[in-house]
Formats: structure tokens, C-alpha cells, sequence
């Protein structure tokens, strides 16, 4: 899990509760910034998903193409064996 999404569910949750404590002892401002730090939270997790995200493609991308040359070099192995009928 990238550090962003757990950057972001933190500031999530600290700016819910800015906003409700604002909005209980009638404070605008703390809403506001309570608010603001919600939204801040919500981008960062979504960063943090992107970034996960292209962290699979990758990973999975490279394990197709270590796949594909595994095959590759049996076949080649195979083709040189029964060229020389070495086995």
C-alpha cells in the first residue's frame, strides 16, 4: 500500500472531525479547514490508488515478459536438441 493512501485516510479522518467540532461549537473557519483537509485526504488516497496501480501494471507487465522469454529459451533449447540429437 503506497504512503498516500495512508497520508490521505489520515487527513480523511483528522478533517471529519475539524469539520464536526467545528460545526458544534459554531466555527466556520475550523469547518472550512476541516473540510479542506477532508478533500486533501480524499486526493492524496487517490494518488496513492494510482500509484498502486501502476506499480501492479509493472510488476505485472515484467512477469509476462519474463514469462514469454522462459518460453522463448525452451523452445530454443528444444529446437537445439533435436537438431543434434543431444539427449
Amino acid at each position: 500500500m503506497d504512503k498516500d493512501r495512508v497520508k490521505g485516510a489520515i487527513d480523511q479522518v483528522v478533517g471529519n472531525v475539524k469539520h464536526h467540532v467545528g460545526d458544534v461549537i459554531g466555527d466556520q473557519r475550523t469547518q472550512a479547514e476541516g473540510t479542506l483537509q477532508e478533500i486533501k485526504g480524499e486526493i492524496e488516497t487517490a494518488a496513492g490508488k494510482l500509484k498502486d496501480a501502476a506499480r501492479n501494471a509493472k510488476d505485472n507487465l515484467l512477469k509476462s515478459h519474463e514469462a514469454t522469454e522462459e518460453a522463448s529459451r525452451e523452445k530454443r533449447h528444444a529446437k537445439l536438441v533435436e537438431d543434434h540429437n543431444l539427449f
